[in-house]
């Protein structure tokens, strides 16, 4: 990979908080050590926010690109879609990598050869967690991507079969490579964090955990029916941004008259976020479809057995030594929960072991041996 040039689809990396945007951030950061000598270009349509762009580390053969030139967002996403592949052309992109799903049109045309990840096709699979506009372009950009696409990288076995079962694309063309995941929630949480933590966010003794937008797809519906056959000092904690899905589990909530065990927290910084997971007692995942997640892997790296959904690739995620039940089954998850926090050491320590394979370096140079075949 000697004085290459690569071009990354850095717009998540500049706008996303977390997911897509993560997984761009700390593949950059883990690849650019590992290629001293090739250049990586981060086209994105703006600058983004600073905080996220900040999270991309320093490094000479690392360099943000945007289209100064364009004034207006339509412009800018116009560019995006098809205009960049003349700046890539211009300045001698070897390799274009899509970090999130897509590609811009005319690459293969320009005889820029290219790799995509792809996270999920949940619009596909599930199209009624979605708008029918949004699933009408996120098929569109798909189907585009699949015409230019040198290599598909799925980040699991299920988003793997997901792309054979939708898309007519050859299978020794992809490659599972999955998604990586930083190791900072395996770090120790100083006590003045864990007391900040508590304190902020008025943390109850106890409670197991949930991480993720709470939204119709992630089901923590599930976990709040199921806090009704719990301890009673056993709270719901719930971090993730909230949608109209709160105005049926509000509902749900007042039927149960359980609103005294369920806690909705917002905006947590990632420090403060560590704290949290490390106060839990376990951590629940009743997501009814996922591309891989991530909250799963955090979990474990923090110290808690997970219970999470069947139907989807969360077994891939959690491996062999987290509990696993079906998205509607509330007795089943309270059984499920009770047994993780009784056998809270013994699943640890097997889940740990597990997800070292997930952890950054590793999943980095399997992105290179993709690279290579390209």
């Amino acid at each position: 990979m000697n004085k290459k040039i690569i071009g990354y689809d850095a717009k998540r990396i500049v706008r996303n908080g977390t997911g897509l945007g993560s997984y761009g951030r700390t593949l950059i950061n883990d690849l650019a050590p590992l290629m001293p000598d090739t250049n990586l270009r981060l086209y994105a349509p703006d600058a983004g926010r600073d905080d996220l762009r900040n999270q991309v580390e320093l490094r000479d053969n690392v360099q943000f690109c945007y289209p100064n030139h364009l004034r207006f967002r339509l412009q800018r996403d116009w560019w995006r879609v098809k205009g960049v592949v003349k700046d890539l052309k211009a300045d001698g992109v070897e390799l274009y990598h899509g970090l999130s799903g897509e590609l811009p049109s005319g690459l293969a045309a320009a005889g820029i050869p290219s790799v995509v990840t792809v996270h999920d096709l949940i619009f596909l699979r599930h199209p009624e967690f979605y708008p029918p506009i949004d699933v009408f372009f996120y098929k569109r950009k798909f189907y585009q991507t699949l015409r230019e696409a040198s290599r598909i990288i799925a980040i699991s076995e299920c988003t793997k079969r997901d792309i054979l079962y939708y898309g007519d694309f050859p299978e020794d063309k992809i490659d599972l490579v999955y998604q990586s995941c930083s190791t900072r929630f395996s770090q120790s949480v100083s006590p003045s964090l864990i007391e900040e933590a508590r304190r902020k966010y008025q943390l109850p003794q106890r409670y197991i955990l949930n991480v993720g937008t709470v939204e119709v797809r992630k089901n923590i519906l599930l976990g709040i029916q199921t806090m009704e056959k719990l301890p009673s000092d056993l709270h719901l904690v719930i971090v993730g941004r909230l949608t109209k899905y709160q105005k049926k589990l509000d509902a749900e909530i007042r039927r149960l008259g359980i609103g005294n065990r369920i806690h909705f927290l917002q905006g947590v910084p990632n420090d403060l976020l560590a704290a949290i997971y490390n106060q839990a007692e376990a951590f629940i995942y009743p997501s009814r479809y996922e591309g891989f997640g991530i909250p799963i892997i955090e979990a474990i790296q923090s110290g808690l057995p997970v219970v999470a959904a069947t139907g989807s690739c969360l077994e891939e995620a959690g491996g062999p030594d987290c509990l696993y039940v079906g998205p509607d089954d509330v007795d089943g998850n309270a059984a499920a929960i009770l047994s993780a926090i009784e056998h809270r050491q013994e699943m640890v320590v097997k889940s740990q072991h597990y997800v070292k394979r997930f952890e950054n370096q590793d999943v980095a140079s399997q992105i290179l041996e993709v690279y290579n075949k390209v």
